[in-house]
This record gives structure tokens, sequence and C-alpha cells, in this order.
């Protein structure tokens, strides 16, 4: 299974648009993808989808899982848009600190082991996920806490939108000290399968920073605060946004939605995944099989 975080220390730096795009990329391709985002906060995946209808309501949810309190079967959580399988975000995870630490006193105190930053990991496991699913995404805050280690003890690997400026800069400076952290933290090895560069304008200090990437860099994606800003707007991922929402086909939109593409073809690649049915990339005819 192909399993990544996508993640940035800097934010607004589309982290959620591209976990969302690039789920529907390898749906597209006739994978299988799972996206388990992670985010408090309610500008997150879960309402670019529009499956966060019930984020208030006192229904089961992931963090009941992780703190093995569930009220149902992990599958039951599920909800699916344009092909991809969504967890849906709840307002719980706004304390999911307190909740896993509340669980490791109660289970320390009965003898019991309870990893806080493991606990997504099992809930995977123990749901079968890593079977039942080609793909699986997490989309955690930009902030360190239980969410962001939570996500990257299960997926172990990081896609990194960067912004190319200085403000971009200074998260890429970081970035391999950061990685370390993770896997001192968290005692696993934790690699980076791509960076994104977002909002490329190709100015010479532009060009600069990229050249400082040690990362590998599959696409560098244009400013396209446009067509970001109407996916949420529709809650829709870029590809039903351009096919359904706009009045006539731009090219550099439809080049935008073919990076997404090759960005996924690339990802699948790094672990030897091969989709079944890829399209041509930016192909909006493309008929999308169901699993």
């Amino acid at each position: 299974m192909l399993a990544y975080s996508t993640y940035s220390e800097a934010g607004g730096v589309g982290k959620t648009t591209t976990a969302a795009n690039l789920a529907v990329a390898h749906a597209r391709a006739g994978l299988k993808p799972l996206v388990v985002p992670l985010d408090p906060q309610d500008g997150d995946l879960s309402r670019l989808f529009g499956v966060d209808d019930e984020r208030t309501d006192p229904v089961d949810n992931l963090v009941r899982h992780m703190i093995r309190r569930p009220k149902g079967e992990f599958e039951d959580l599920i909800r699916t848009v344009e092909g991809v399988d969504i967890v849906p975000e709840h307002n719980m995870l706004s304390d999911l600190s307190e909740y896993l630490q509340r669980e490791k006193d109660q289970a320390e105190a009965m003898g019991e082991a309870f990893g806080v930053h493991a606990q997504l990991l099992r809930v995977l496991r123990e749901a079968n996920v890593p079977d039942e699913y080609d793909v699986l995404i997490c989309d955690p805050p930009a902030t360190e806490g239980p969410h962001l280690y939570n996500a990257i003890h299960a997926t172990r690997s990081l896609v990194i939108p960067v912004e190319p400026s200085a403000k971009g800069r200074a998260a890429v400076e970081g970035l391999e000290a950061l990685v370390a952290g993770f896997e001192e933290q968290l005692e696993i090895d934790v690699g980076v399968l791509a960076a994104i560069p977002v909002g490329f304008k190709n100015t010479r200090d532009q060009r600069t920073i990229l050249e400082e990437i040690n990362y590998a860099i599959p696409e560098i994606i244009g400013e396209r605060a446009s067509l970001m800003e109407g996916c949420w707007m529709q809650q829709c991922s870029a590809f039903t946004y351009v096919r359904e929402h706009r009045d006539r086909h731009r090219d550099y939109e439809l080049e935008t939605l073919a990076q997404f593409d090759r960005i996924a073809r690339h990802l699948e690649a790094e672990v030897g995944l091969e989709a079944p049915n890829p399209p041509e990339p930016g192909d909006l005819n493309h008929e999308v099989p169901i699993p």
C-alpha cells in the first residue's frame, strides 16, 4: 500500500487541496484510496468534500476508535466522494490530546501499554485497511502534536507542498531536522516521497529556492488561487470543478489537473504500485472505474 501524509510547517500552501486532488487522481487510475484527515479546524478536507455535516453531532467518529471507545464498526465511519473513501473529521479532534492522555493514564494504572502516537495505526490495522485499500493519505494539521504524530506513525512517508518564497525557504531549510526529529520522537524511519512547489511564478528568487530543495520534485504547480478557491466554494476536487463548474476549459487549469495525475503516478511508482487504469494526464473524459 502507498501511504503518505501531506505536511508543511507553513500554513496556506495548499496542503489539504493537494491531499484531496491526489486522492482523486489515484481513484481516477482505478486504485482504491482512503483519506484520513485529522485537522481539528473547520477549514479541513471534510469541508472541502462536503462530508462534515455530522461534525458537531454525538456520533461515532475516529477519535472514539483511537481511544478504544467506538460506537460501531470503522467501515461505518467512511463516506465516499468522487471515488475516494473519507473518514470525516469530528469536533472531538480538538481534544484529541486530552482524550489520548486520559486513556494512557487509565491503561498504565491497569498495567497496560498505550502508545498515544500509535493509535491511528492500530485502528487502521484492526480495520484491515492495508488489505482493503491501495492508497492511504493522512492530512494532519501543521502544528506538532498527536494529530500529526499519529498520521506520520501510520504512513511513515511525507508529501510536502512547498511555498516558493522566503517563508517557504525557511520551512524547507528546517525540513531535514524536522524529519529527523519525527524519527527520534516516534522511533520509526520517515521518508519524503516528494516536494511539490505550489504557487510558482517563475521569478529568479523562486528558482533559487527550488534549487535548494533536496527532495524529488515531480511537478511544479503555478499560481492557481482561482481554481483552488473554486474547489472550496463548490466542495469538490479540481477535476470536478473544471469539468462541472467552469464555463470553459482553460488550458492552464487542464495542465494543473494533468500535473496532479502525473504526481500520483510518481508516488505510486515510488512504492512499486501499478495503477490498473491510469488516464491520459488531465483527461476529463476518463471514466473512473468503481472498485
